[in-house]
């Protein structure tokens, strides 16, 4: 954990010791985030990443300078001390793809047609190098997660169905997808992760955040993270609109791309679903059950194509839905 002493003195290196500090809400990671302002008028914002996992600051820094160096929109690291997790960097302002959707709902298709354009040109650069793949075997192995917290925390037993999940995952992957080549993904890369920047051009007016976690993955990874977001709904017709309208802009047939969309995003609800669960009952942090029923209808969504059907099947006869009774106990036995 970073104490205080050493963001006070990393500050005062910075030149920006005679900032006001503003906490700023944070994500599910252990990172904290403050906004500064100088009486000057100059703001950034300050990200801690002491409690979270090594090398996030690094990682970070990195890739921030990947996505510039190619004409897109990563807050620049104005100051860092990558020893102490200590990032300074700059501040995109307050037009939060979701904040602005809050204020004015009929900007969604605007917003979320600019995103998949972003997507398919930021997807034609080369992968940088040390990505982690995120592939068929990769995608599988992060639903095993499921069992350790998911099913748990329901008090759901660990059948043979459920056993059989990461081995059908896998297999459809490679069915479906496995001579596709990786790109990069950004991972979380949804409405809480992305600002508008108007007085930019292009790709370069989306600002991105929380990518330190990027991954090679399918090109449709990224895709399924905007359009399936945990928190909050899209309106009627959306997704499918920007569905077909990646495939267009990346030149792939769109009945082979929604069995490998279906695919990614029943993977992606099955692990979203373990990691809510876990932040609840050990972390303590119960406001994630809002997001639960979201994220199961996702889930059941993907699963009712037909190409999913084995591990529809395998799912629908070893993971309980979870209805409102069933969080409930989890939330008040859990968290007391």
């Amino acid at each position: 954990m970073t104490d205080a002493a050493q963001v006070t003195d990393f500050l005062a290196r910075a030149g920006w010791a005679d900032a006001c500090r503003d906490e700023v809400a944070g994500d599910a990671s252990a990172r904290r985030f403050a906004r500064l302002a100088r009486p000057d008028g100059a703001t950034a914002i300050l990200m801690d990443a002491g409690d979270d996992a090594p090398g996030s600051s690094a990682r970070f820094a990195r890739l921030s300078r990947w996505i510039n160096d190619r004409g897109f929109s990563a807050p620049a690291v104005l100051a860092k001390d990558i020893d102490a997790e200590l990032l300074l960097v700059e501040d995109f302002g307050d037009g939060l793809f979701a904040r602005l959707l809050e204020q004015d709902p009929a900007r969604e298709g605007a917003l979320y047609t600019a995103a998949v354009e972003f997507l398919a040109e930021f997807q034609r650069a080369p992968v940088p190098t040390g990505l982690t793949p995120l592939d068929g075997p990769a995608l599988a192995g992060l639903t095993a997660l499921l069992t350790d917290t998911y099913l748990p925390a329901f008090d759901a037993p660990f059948t043979d169905a459920a056993r059989a999940i990461p081995g059908q995952v896998a297999a459809l992957y490679d069915q479906l997808a496995g001579a596709d080549p990786l790109t990069i993904s950004l991972r979380d890369f949804h409405a809480e992760n992305v600002f508008w920047l108007p007085d930019r051009q292009g790709s370069a007016r989306l600002g991105l955040i929380d990518f330190q976690d990027a991954v090679a993955a399918h090109p449709v990874y990224d895709l399924v993270s905007l359009l399936q977001d945990a928190r909050r709904d899209l309106a009627p017709g959306t997704e499918a609109a920007c569905l077909e309208l990646f495939a267009r802009l990346t030149g792939q047939e769109i009945d082979r791309l929604r069995p490998i969309y279906a695919l990614i995003g029943a993977q992606r609800a099955l692990r979203i679903l373990a990691v809510f669960a876990r932040l609840i009952v050990a972390g303590g942090k119960p406001r994630y059950a809002a997001f639960i029923p979201r994220v199961w209808g996702h889930l059941q969504a993907n699963l009712d194509h037909p190409a999913l059907a084995p591990l529809a099947a395998a799912i629908r006869a070893s993971v309980p839905a979870p209805t409102p009774d069933r969080i409930e106990r989890m939330v008040t036995c859990r968290t007391r």
